[in-house]
């Protein structure tokens, strides 16, 4: 009996140290995690009109997280309200990097911020894997809402990460505040001078 509690105890003991260390390595890289920075390439409006494969004025309205490999993503559901650049492909989710999968919270500095119920404009991109996601992280994100005068206006706040501009020099992002109807019409104009 003596030695049985023995064993028990010390396999206690054994695994109160196992679980400290996992505790301590999950927080250690939650820490890293968040303090990680990231640079942004700084993207006018023509840029991300150009670069990005769609561009919706949309309203969130549910999401979920997933991993991808060794990536977490949180997946935005879209009800599209216009299409104004389209890639040929409905456009009806939204990939952002960071989320919670499986227990585990990974933090991505930069990433965009959407809200289910609130409307917004968005500069999209799609790669090879067939993940779509905002352009430029925050900077293709714009949210929507009426003004007291009855139009609508799309903005974003200044990001906070360190930016670059196109040379490579560090760069100081601003907020940025259009009238909706302003930036449809530069939108199209660009779209219709490309072509």
């Amino acid at each position: 009996m003596g030695y049985e509690m023995h064993c028990e105890v010390r396999q206690f003991v054994c695994m109160n140290v196992w679980t400290r260390f996992l505790i301590s390595s999950v927080v250690t890289t939650g820490v890293v995690a968040s303090l990680s920075a990231t640079t942004l390439q700084q993207l006018t409006f023509d840029d991300m009109i150009q670069k990005s494969t769609a561009i919706v004025r949309a309203r969130v309205t549910g999401s979920q997280s997933s991993a991808r490999g060794a990536d977490i993503y949180t997946h935005f559901r879209l009800q599209v309200l216009e299409t104004w650049k389209s890639s040929g492909r409905a456009t009806t989710e939204v990939a952002v990097p960071g989320g919670v999968a499986g227990g585990i919270r990974q933090i991505v500095t930069g990433a965009p911020e959407l809200k289910p119920g609130q409307e917004y404009v968005l500069f999209l991109w799609t790669g090879r894997s067939g993940l779509t996601q905002v352009i430029g992280l925050s900077q293709g994100l714009f949210k929507v809402s009426e003004e007291s005068s009855g139009g609508a206006v799309a903005q974003r706040p200044p990001a906070t990460e360190p930016m670059l501009d196109p040379s490579g020099s560090p760069v100081e992002d601003r907020a940025v505040r259009i009238q909706l109807q302003d930036l449809r019409a530069r939108v199209l104009r660009v779209l219709g001078a490309a072509k």
